[in-house]
């Protein structure tokens, strides 16, 4: 009985040996895994590593990281699931576009596995249904773009393939943590036409971009001229005003020197022997008005007592007298400036006017 027992061990662990194992681990584990780990009763885990135990043909128990017993012959090894992230190149393949252009895309799919059982018993080959999910989810989504929006939308485009990746991958334990796309290949006649594109494109910004130049060139002058004349305009506001300041003061000055004289000439008339002064005074701008006749014209007009100077300067001193007679109420400024146009106005009629 023992040795039928021991033969028929000897057997299982013959057929164990030769078994060539089905294991979903990367291309670096796999060209140096040829067989699974055997049951020597003690067994060390690996980190991140997941054994699935069958005991009988059927499923037991994962065994964890670290020291772990099975019973010989019984407990069997049956799958070796790696639990870090997994990279799988997604081979390049030909979708159409919305607006029908055939493109040559691959990329590239991380994965880990979140369950080992659902992993070893809920699909045959885990790595070839996630490559060929990926596969037929990028063709369904580059189906709904156009060939612009595929370049502008790859972020989204790769998230929305993860996302269907995961919908269907729950009932195999996989979770699919992103996926990008490596390349993308058009037509030779498409990219052609992308490049005149690109070039018309180009060709019509610098054409914006000069007119926008010129455009603002032009309001630059406009409103350096505009500046330009309006601080002008100030200059010679600024300048009138100061001008007219000018003349203000100076007819200011003029009148308050102007009746400063006649002040004088009144406190001068109204002294002792003023009238006498007052006839010395006629009787000099009497004589030298006719000094001047004759000078810028030949034509004259000559009173009939031109030598008569003693009655010339009586008569202009008895119209002062008449008007003092006259106005006695006046005060001593407004007096004298009445007697002075007075003694003006006579000593004008009287002179020798020229033509």
């Amino acid at each position: 009985m023992l040795r039928t027992l021991c033969r028929t061990g000897g057997i299982i662990l013959q057929q164990s040996q030769r078994t060539v194992p089905r294991l979903w681990v990367p291309a670096a584990q796999q060209r140096w895994a040829s067989s699974l780990p055997m049951n020597t009763v003690v067994l060390f885990v690996p980190q991140q590593e997941a054994w699935v135990v069958e005991r009988m043909g059927r499923f037991h128990r994962i065994l964890q990281p670290g020291l772990n017993f099975l019973i010989p012959i019984l407990d069997r090894i049956r799958y070796v699931q790696s639990l870090k992230e997994i990279v799988i190149d997604v081979p390049e393949q030909s979708a159409v576009s919305l607006d029908n252009v055939t493109l040559q895309i691959d990329g590239v799919l991380y994965l880990r596995i979140l369950d080992p059982f659902k992993a070893s018993y809920g699909v045959e080959d885990p790595e070839y249904a996630v490559t060929q999910l990926a596969q037929t989810t990028m063709r369904s989504e580059l189906g709904k773009l156009t060939l612009d929006k595929v370049f502008r939308e790859r972020e989204s485009l790769n998230s929305n393939i993860v996302h269907s990746i995961n919908q269907a991958s729950d009932e195999w334990g996989i979770r699919c943590l992103r996926y990008e796309i490596k390349d993308i290949h058009v037509p030779p006649r498409v990219k052609e036409s992308m490049q005149m594109q690109v070039e018309a494109e180009r060709k019509k910004r610098a054409t914006v971009l000069e007119s926008e130049g010129t455009r603002e060139a032009a309001i630059n002058i406009a409103e350096g001229c505009k500046q330009a004349q309006i601080l002008a305009s100030e200059g010679e506001k600024a300048e009138q005003i100061n001008k007219a300041a000018g003349e203000a003061q100076a007819v200011l000055a003029k009148a308050e020197a102007k009746a400063k004289a006649i002040r004088m000439l009144s406190e001068a008339l109204t002294e002792q022997n003023g009238d006498a002064a007052a006839s010395l005074s006629v009787a000099e701008q009497y004589v030298s008005a006719f000094s001047n006749l004759a000078k810028q014209s030949n034509t004259i007009l000559l009173p009939t007592n031109t030598g008569d100077i003693s009655g010339m300067v009586s008569q202009a001193m008895t119209i002062y007298s008449k008007l003092a007679t006259v106005s006695p109420k006046l005060s001593h400024e407004g007096e004298a400036e009445k007697k002075d146009n007075l003694v003006n106005q006579l000593l004008s009629s009287e002179e020798p006017r020229t033509q």
